[in-house]
């Protein structure tokens, strides 16, 4: 587990996360290769909006890059020996079986966060995020998008230099899309890098600094938003901006 860094809870400005480089990242189950191989670097704090038909190997790509799966050939490499703090929110966030308020003091205390200052810092986040009158309920009965919200305030007091969000809006109502969308621009203006899969070419125009586009569990393209979209290179980029089945 990453160590925590107290002295980053006061700090408006994360230190720069180092760069993130797959080399020749493949992986396979059961004899089929599902993603890869694939090579790219990110550096920055984008952020990058990972895009693809459905099967293009997003998620799997995510969870590489934060560490919860093993390539089978090739290595994700982080540019510094030290690794840096990374959180990661799913599209069903995993909530613990306690409060709001407590789901964010168990991930401090975890980290080793003094127990005097936990509370507060929870409260924070959940002001923060709109949460505070839910501070006391049941984590697993808040709505969709109170869930979400909370997973992100549970990142924010960890002080991530680098967010893995896998599709944090495919179930959720306009408003609450609006919600997670705000949180993810303040995490972004905080210096902490966003790598986020979204099916969404809206908001992926709204919020994309560059795109890393995937199809067929390959690398097609990446490149700076507005390159992207407005003049795709590869066959399979024209194909999904423009609505049609990606082959």
């Amino acid at each position: 587990m990453t160590s925590f860094n107290r002295s980053l809870l006061t700090s408006s400005v994360l230190i720069p996360p180092p760069a993130l480089c797959f080399d020749e990242v493949s992986f396979s189950h059961e004899d089929k290769v599902l993603l890869g191989p694939c090579s790219f670097t990110l550096q920055g704090t984008g952020p990058t909006l990972v895009m693809g038909p459905n099967g293009a190997g997003k998620s799997l790509l995510l969870r590489l890059a934060h560490g919860l799966l093993v390539p089978t050939q090739g290595q994700v490499i982080w540019s510094s020996d030290i690794h840096p703090r990374q959180a990661m929110v799913f599209q069903q966030p995993v909530l613990l079986r306690r409060s709001a308020v407590a789901n964010l003091t168990h991930a401090l205390a975890v980290n080793n966060v003094p127990r005097r200052t936990r509370v507060k810092l929870a409260h924070e986040a959940l002001e923060r995020f709109g949460l505070t009158a839910c501070s006391n309920t049941p984590a697993r009965v808040l709505s969709g998008g109170e869930q979400q919200r909370l997973a992100l305030a549970r990142a924010w007091v960890l002080s991530p230099q680098v967010l893995f969000l896998d599709e944090p809006t495919s179930a959720l109502d306009p408003a609450a899309i609006k919600a997670v969308e705000a949180a993810v621009r303040e995490f972004h203006q905080r210096g902490t890098r966003i790598v986020m899969t979204t099916h969404d070419l809206h908001q992926a125009r709204r919020l994309a600094g560059d795109v890393l586009f995937l199809s067929a569990g390959k690398v097609r393209e990446h490149t700076l938003a507005e390159a992207f979209f407005n003049a795709p290179v590869s066959r399979e980029a024209q194909a999904y901006i423009a609505g049609e089945l990606v082959v």
